[in-house]
């Protein structure tokens, strides 16, 4: 079967990730599965003449129901789709986009949730169609680059040290757009950095949002302490996440984040922002620190450096926790099952 897969697509994001590794999953068991950005689609229409073009699309997927979905309306082939954080976080907020939301649910003949936490907010706007929404967490599987250039890294961000070993870096992952509020712990890390220099901030990923990025950029300057790194491959990510002495998220919501299930994979501490998609995979002081608000952040990263019986706590409990929920064995099961239901 050849299917048609919707989604944004933008270099080395989460979305682009998720995508990645679901059209992986489609391909191995015999399906061809042609990724589009959403980002380059201009209609409904324009899409339903895409999938009925010779040699045609059987079959369509999308994720986000209201950025990728909508595009899906006009066609006539079957399709799914899969929950995205911006879909139950923010589009539902709008009474338009979740008219439009709630169309493709009712049209699609399955629809994928990371969590149950997400499923359930689902079915207070569109309770009919609970019945269609499987859980399905992200499946998860890292790989850091061998013989990672450490001292390089650090130093094509700005930072200069006569001993990087005394550092200890934050790593904040994160593509550069306000959803992920990067600048929400500047000033206080900035601080703190004053207080004791061997506490950095490095803020790493793509510039997503041109405007913001450049917003960014001037605070980051101005700021002691914070530096801001340019994307890099997966790999290299990883092997920066596993030299640091936590990753943070500070993003303002969450579906589910994968930086943050990398991080625990990689048996790196997380220290993440009390919002509810975050709060779905940690477990406070169990397999990761949750923070309410900056200097909260400060002092519990503060403990973990202080008490390293907490770091080993929370990596230990934290690798399990990935074993256990996000298996990409698993992950590969449930959309062969679900794929089927597109025939």
């Amino acid at each position: 079967m050849k299917l048609l897969f919707l989604a944004c697509l933008s270099k080395n994001t989460g979305n682009c990730t998720t995508a990645e590794r679901i059209r992986e999953h489609i391909e191995s068991v015999g399906h061809t599965c042609v990724l589009q950005d959403t980002a380059d689609l201009k209609s409904s229409e324009k899409v339903a003449h895409l999938i009925a073009e010779e040699p045609f699309f059987q079959a369509a997927l999308a994720i986000h129901l209201y950025k990728g979905g909508r595009f899906l309306l006009d066609c006539q082939a079957p399709f799914g789709v899969v929950f995205g954080g911006t879909d139950i976080n923010e589009d539902v907020k709008d009474e338009t986009k979740r008219a439009v939301m709630g169309k493709v649910l009712k049209k699609a003949r399955f629809a994928v949730a990371f969590t149950e936490k997400l499923k359930e907010e689902a079915e207070t706007y569109w309770p009919s169609q609970g019945i269609k929404i499987c859980v399905q967490p992200q499946g998860i599987e890292t790989k850091a680059t061998e013989n990672f250039n450490w001292d390089g890294f650090l130093r094509s961000t700005g930072v200069n040290c006569e001993n990087v070993e005394d550092l200890h870096v934050f790593l904040l992952v994160c593509g550069l757009r306000r959803v992920k509020d990067p600048l929400y712990l500047v000033d206080v890390f900035s601080e703190w950095h004053q207080e004791d220099p061997s506490v950095i901030l490095i803020i790493i990923g793509p510039e997503i949002d041109p405007l913001f990025t450049e917003e960014v950029e001037v605070n980051v300057k101005r700021a002691k302490g914070v530096f801001l790194a340019a994307e890099r491959r997966q790999q290299d990510l990883h092997a920066a996440m596993r030299r640091s002495v936590a990753v943070v998220n500070s993003s303002v919501s969450e579906g589910m984040s994968a930086a943050i299930l990398e991080a625990m994979d990689l048996e790196v501490p997380v220290v993440a922002r009390n919002i509810p998609g975050n709060a779905a995979v940690i477990k406070h002081e169990e397999t990761g620190l949750l923070f309410s608000n900056p200097q909260e952040f400060v002092d519990l990263s503060r403990k973990l450096l202080a008490e390293p019986s907490l770091r080993e706590r929370l990596v230990s409990k934290a690798k399990k926790y990935v074993k256990d929920h996000h298996c990409k064995a698993k992950e590969k099961d449930t959309y062969r099952r679900l794929i089927e239901q597109l025939h």
